[in-house]
């Protein structure tokens, strides 16, 4: 039995032994977004003692999540394994649970490459979408999310690319959009896009004001008791 065994024979202990420590998902969330070094992941994890993302790292190659194998030009660089990637769809899931109650940003919270790359593939709705080049600024990180045929890609554009971080697709966006932490609650629904441009929650700096209703309908994360409510009338 591992030394931090529940002692349970259940799946989801089994889960939550593998994946359960601190800072051990957010390790896979940002796997999630493609092979990362070292360096990278302690940049997106700034709050993380080394000796804590090493642990996390041996740990999770150990119950076979992850990997560290060669990049071209990169040296060597941790991926996730078929088993880790697996989790997407789960980590998607959570996200949009833990949007429910993410409420305003405390003192010191950090918005990442990584961390918004996910936020965007979590709201991101297939089926109201329609093809558009988006580049959306949040503080310093900036990423260019293409949504073509009902499926999305997002490119980092900044700080820095890591590897793996996105190709970009030619041409300029459709629109250039600058947001705060605010833009939470367009995508929340709890304010329409002409509403949010009247509150400065965001601008549209290049490109017609208009794609913003169509980025609204793109992401969009519906409160948990309209999704509960749609399902029990289907």
């Amino acid at each position: 039995m591992a030394a931090r065994s529940y002692g349970q024979y259940c799946g989801v202990t089994s889960a939550v032994e593998l994946i359960g420590e601190r800072w051990a998902m957010l390790i896979v969330r940002d796997l999630l977004v493609g092979p990362r070094r070292y360096t990278d992941l302690k940049l997106g994890l700034p709050r993380i003692p080394t000796n804590i993302l090493s642990t996390r790292l041996k740990e999770l190659q150990e119950g076979g999540v992850i990997r560290r194998v060669p990049l071209l030009n990169c040296g060597l660089v941790y991926e996730l394994t078929p088993y880790g990637q697996a989790l997407e769809p789960i980590m998607l899931a959570l996200g949009r649970w833990g949007f429910q109650t993410m409420g305003e940003p405390e003192e010191g919270d950090v918005v990442t490459r990584d961390s918004l790359t996910m936020a965007l593939r979590t709201a991101f709705r297939a089926d109201d979408s329609a093809d558009a080049e988006y580049e959306l600024h949040v503080g310093d990180v900036a990423l260019r999310a293409s949504v073509q045929d009902g499926e999305l890609r997002v490119a980092q554009l900044a700080p820095n690319a890591p590897p793996a971080g996105g190709q970009l697709p030619p041409g300029e966006a459709d629109a250039v959009i600058v947001a705060g932490p605010g833009i939470r609650r367009l995508i929340a629904g709890e304010i329409s896009p002409s509403e949010a441009l009247a509150q400065d929650v965001l601008a549209v700096v290049r490109g017609e004001e208009t794609w913003l209703d169509s980025f609204a309908d793109t992401f969009h994360i519906a409160p948990l008791s309209a999704e509960l409510n749609a399902r029990s009338m289907t």
